[in-house]
């Protein structure tokens, strides 16, 4: 059978309905909205997400056009409402997206914004030609258009939009900004973000507040930055961030929607490895999956793929927040990223009014960063006095692994040459007690993840001996009766090899037994047999077990062959 082919990218309504691709039907979003009556509505979501495929959803419905686009609803939820389906056509829209603002500096940045601003006065340019605008309005319009205006005439350039449009259709406008939070993250990340905080500012000031042409405005973007920093005064703004109820169904897949979509491409027996690695998120009260990790797993499903679970997601971003908690914590905070990472939730209080500079004053805003930006879930809140604390915890097998991948990415960049080589040498020569020092420095220095413990030991030590031209790192092979943990050897010069045999207790009275086990388990299953085969003249054997942040090391010495 085939099926109608998935969305993955398309973020134009008109573009996704016109070719036929898979649709799950946000529609009734536009009716919540009309009764709703709010006149500027933030939509707050992690990336991804749906936000800007919705934007483009309510454009297509509002705008009036001088084709029709009410076919594109045919068919879908809300053509089921006629008294909704009346507003379809019928006013001027304003559609502006912020996510391309990720330049190096201001200067770039702000003509970024003049082009995006120039190109939506381009799309409405007919006004030019109406004897309802005066010339001077005209020639504003004209200057702007062309990117000839003054630096100050672009912090008005909204709003002197919305009131030409207003005039020329005698009818307000619906003003919609897409990711307008993707300037000021990359403006605060690239040394800026004053200048970019301003220029946000005045803009929304003069398009949003007090504005007799705006009908109303949507807004999406993945925080609510603070009141006093870009919404100032803005006494009509109502925010919908991921904690509240209502519009939480319309952004990600609900577990309904998840089983029509696993129904329609006949993958229900993956229903639970899906959820495990993309659901877990919830928005108001409703459990929510990844949409953009979903469509692209079950494509992978789809092509018969060896692996379809993947932290796709993850490949969307730099995951800068992840990799600037990991980066600046505070011993507090590595404790508290080490009981996510094995599964116990953190107990701390949420600010939904934030800036990206209010990091830099007080580290535990990050949570509230992470919340928002879709890196934690809120599994239930108290409150005590007249403050809420939240417990939560990382949603799913995709987020904990972007976790656990910064940790690796971090720990190995700040492991400097001569520490490495230090732990290469004593892995070698079997210097157990060398090892062991060196080893336990690094597990107090570094946020550990016990959630599969033999695993994170392993890529521990693996990340510590790897990368040296002169050496190879191989692990989990076979050899003699059995399969090695870890071997280190030497790559043109058949003289040295180690081979690392791992073990984890709970209990720190065990340890020393432990390491006896594992040079036991070398000799009997005779794991130095392919080093043997490759003519290596010293094997070194060591057994190390490690509990927690401890570890022990013990030498089985370096045996010596001719050949």
């Amino acid at each position: 059978m085939k099926h109608k082919p998935l969305p993955i990218g398309v973020e134009d309504f008109k573009r996704l309905v016109d070719n036929g691709y898979y649709f799950v039907d946000k529609t009734l979003m536009i009716k919540e909205l009309l009764e709703n009556k709010e006149t500027v509505n933030l939509f707050t979501r992690p990336r991804r997400f749906g936000k800007t495929l919705n934007m483009s959803m309510l454009q297509r419905f509002f705008e009036a056009t001088e084709k029709s686009n009410a076919y594109l609803f045919d068919g879908l939820k809300i053509a089921a409402y006629p008294e909704y389906m009346a507003y379809q056509g019928q006013y001027p829209v304003i559609s502006i997206s912020l996510k391309s603002m990720k330049q190096a500096s201001y200067t770039d940045a702000f003509y970024m914004y003049k082009n995006l601003i120039a190109k939506e006065y381009e799309k409405h340019k007919i006004i030019l030609e109406s004897n309802k605008i005066l010339d001077s309005e005209k020639e504003v319009f004209q200057n702007i258009m062309e990117q000839r205006a003054d630096q100050n005439v672009y912090l008005n350039s909204i709003r002197t939009l919305s009131d030409i449009l207003a005039k020329y259709y005698e009818k307000n406008v619906i003003i919609l900004i897409d990711e307008y939070d993707v300037p000021l993250e990359n403006a605060y990340h690239e040394g800026f973000y004053d200048d970019m905080t301003n220029l946000i500012r005045s803009c929304f000031e003069s398009a949003l507040k007090t504005n007799p042409s705006l009908e109303f405005a949507v807004l999406t973007g993945c925080l609510r930055v603070s009141r006093e920093s870009i919404f100032t005064g803005l006494n009509n703004l109502k925010t919908y961030s991921i904690t509240k109820n209502k519009f939480s169904q319309y952004f990600g897949f609900t577990q309904a929607e998840m089983q029509e979509i696993l129904q329609t491409f006949s993958l229900e027996q993956y229903a639970g490895t899906i959820a495990k690695w993309y659901d877990g998120y919830r928005f108001g009260l409703t459990e929510i999956y990844n949409p953009w990790s979903v469509l692209n797993c079950i494509d992978s499903y789809l092509q018969n793929d060896m692996v379809a679970c993947e932290p796709y997601w993850s490949n969307t971003s730099s995951n800068r927040i992840v990799k600037r908690l990991i980066e600046e914590s505070n011993e507090r905070t590595k404790s508290m990223v080490e009981e996510l990472i094995n599964g116990t939730p953190i107990h701390t209080q949420i600010f939904e009014d934030v800036t990206y500079g209010t990091i830099d004053v007080n580290q535990d805003y990050i949570w509230s960063f992470l919340l928002f930006t879709g890196y934690l879930k809120i599994i239930s809140c108290e409150t005590v006095g007249d403050e809420t604390y939240y417990d939560m915890v990382i949603p799913n097998v995709e987020i904990k692994s972007i976790y656990k991948n910064t940790i690796r990415s971090w720990f190995i960049d700040h492991v400097n040459r001569d520490s490495r080589t230090d732990i290469l040498e004593s892995v070698i020569h079997a210097d157990a007690e060398k090892l062991e020092d060196l080893l336990c420095t690094w597990l107090t220095n570094t946020i550990s993840c016990f959630d599969e413990q033999e695993n994170y030991y392993h890529g521990f030590v693996t990340g510590l001996v790897s990368g040296f031209s002169g050496y190879m790192v191989v692990s989990n092979r076979e050899s003699g009766n059995g399969r090695f943990d870890l071997v280190v050897k030497q790559r043109s010069r058949w003289h040295h090899a180690a081979i690392l045999e791992f073990k984890v207790v709970e209990k720190y009275n065990q340890m020393t037994k432990a390491c006896e086990d594992a040079l036991r388990q070398i000799e009997e299953k005779d794991y130095e047999a392919s080093l043997r085969d490759e003519q290596y003249e010293n094997i070194a054997k060591l057994g190390i077990c490690f509990c927690q942040k401890r570890c022990r090391v013990k030498s089985g010495g370096v045996d010596h062959f001719e050949y």
